[in-house]
């Protein structure tokens, strides 16, 4: 049996079927024709994938720790990332509630960019 790990998900089916719909719209993303749609028309292209009002809200708001507990792969969530112009380190400060340079202090590596 696996142990939880403190502030972590576990993606597992049941995360994969609670975020179906959040997962087909960022596999669509993998396609720039799609992606240039997203930028065109965002609320047009989350109409597409019958998105709840809470899983749309959590796109509009980029709110990327939401959208795991959604269920959102997070491969998939890069995705929505890229298109919205977060890079993964944005992501992860936003995820820890910190200020992107907060987070970046907190990395090991130099010349960040």
């Amino acid at each position: 049996m696996l142990e939880p790990i403190p502030d972590t998900s576990i993606f597992d089916l049941r995360a994969s079927w609670r975020g179906r719909r959040l997962n087909k719209l960022c596999a669509a993303l993998c396609s720039p024709h799609e992606r240039e749609a997203f930028k065109r028309d965002e609320e047009g292209f989350l109409s597409k994938f019958e998105l709840n009002e809470k899983e749309k809200d959590l796109i509009r708001k980029r709110d990327f720790g939401g959208l795991i507990e959604a269920g959102t792969n997070i491969y998939y969530l890069l995705k929505i990332g890229s298109v919205t112009g977060n890079g993964l380190y944005r992501m992860g400060a936003q995820m820890r509630g910190e200020r992107y340079e907060q987070f970046l202090s907190t990395r090991k590596f130099k010349d960040a960019i």
